[in-house]
């Protein structure tokens, strides 16, 4: 069994927000070094400015060059830049969107070169990353591209409840037109891959919500149920998946019915996040499914409103660091059985001298 403590490379997300603080609150309870070796991705006059904010005076942290000089048992930052950040807690600034692209792009290159194990974004602002000239709706599509993967999928994930999206952030007016045989059948197969492969389930149990309100009762609001989204439904049970629905999604999460499911595959980015952050906001994690790498972080956003007031809560941080750690091992796990069983096939033909 792999017994390797991950690197973690943390990016901070925007420095005018509460990821600092959520983030150093975290590493202030010593007893997480136990189980991962954090690597900030900052400046280390970011750290010491935001841990004076959160009042960790206890907190040490040490500067590395890049993730393969990481120590054990230390907090490691890597400077991302030498000047000196104006921080201006709870503001929108180009600034506070540049700082957050330099950190990201320098944890990548870390995690391409294999230098960290596992990435763990910090929220960002939008506007801020807009305004910074970032290119992207969010940290899915960046490291989309970034990987050079043809499609990803945003999945939201706390205990046994994960909700996955068929079409993230996009103007709710473009979503109808977005929804597709080809699409939905990707977004099951992807699902099913990552429970799988990432969460270590067997043979998982899929719903499908409908679009429409009460799932288009048969056709009479709207057509995707009937026309998109049933034909596929029943395609993919006769090749063996279990997948059920379409459900109207407030009748499904009011009477609880997604505890008898794996995973729910939402529509839409607030279909499947409103509910989903009534159940698990404080420790409910967002996970980027499709990746060669594995990526988490927290399910809220930078919440300028009450940055820099010392009162965030680190809850979804460190679930996002656990929850990354779990899926790097559940992959690890599952690719030193399939080694195995291919020795075991080569040693095989070997003996029957094939």
């Amino acid at each position: 069994m792999n017994n390797k403590k991950p690197k973690i490379a943390i990016t901070l997300g925007d420095i005018n927000g509460i990821g600092p603080e959520v983030t150093l609150k975290v590493l202030t309870d010593k007893r997480v070094l136990q189980h991962f070796i954090p690597v900030i991705y900052a400046s280390a006059k970011t750290v010491a400015y935001h841990k004076n904010v959160i009042e960790a005076q206890d907190l040490k942290f040490q500067t590395v060059p890049d993730g393969s000089k990481a120590r054990n048992g230390h907090i490691n930052v890597v400077n991302c830049w030498e000047e000196t950040a104006t921080i201006q807690l709870g503001t929108v600034s180009k600034e506070g969107g540049q700082y957050a692209m330099y950190a990201l792009d320098r944890a990548v290159e870390d995690l391409k070169a294999g230098n960290v194990d596992i990435l763990v974004t910090g929220p960002i602002h939008k506007k801020s990353m807009e305004l910074a000239g970032f290119g992207y709706p969010g940290h899915t599509e960046y490291l989309q591209k970034a990987f050079e993967v043809e499609d990803v999928m945003m999945m939201m994930a706390h205990d046994d409840l994960k909700v996955c999206m068929l079409t993230a952030h996009i103007p709710l007016s473009e979503v109808s037109s977005q929804i597709t045989s080809d699409l939905v059948r990707k977004r099951i197969r992807q699902t099913i891959h990552a429970l799988k492969k990432d969460f270590g389930k067997e043979k998982p149990i899929i719903a499908i919500l409908g679009l429409n309100p009460h799932a288009g009762d048969e056709g009479v609001i709207g057509y995707e149920e009937q026309e998109i989204l049933r034909p596929v439904i029943i395609e993919m049970k006769k090749k063996g998946a279990l997948v059920y629905g379409p459900f109207a999604s407030d009748g499904f999460f009011g009477s609880m019915a997604f505890r008898k499911f794996d995973a729910v595959l939402a529509m839409y980015h607030d279909q499947g996040l409103i509910p989903f952050k009534i159940l698990a906001f404080h420790d409910g994690v967002n996970y980027t499914a499709g990746l060669p790498v594995v990526r988490t972080s927290p399910d809220h956003g930078a919440a300028m409103d009450i940055a820099g007031k010392n009162i965030a809560n680190p809850t979804s941080m460190r679930a996002a660091i656990f929850a990354g750690i779990d899926i790097w091992k559940n992959r690890n796990a599952i690719a030193g059985q399939d080694k195995t069983e291919k020795q075991s096939v080569e040693e095989m033909h070997k003996v029957l001298g094939r």
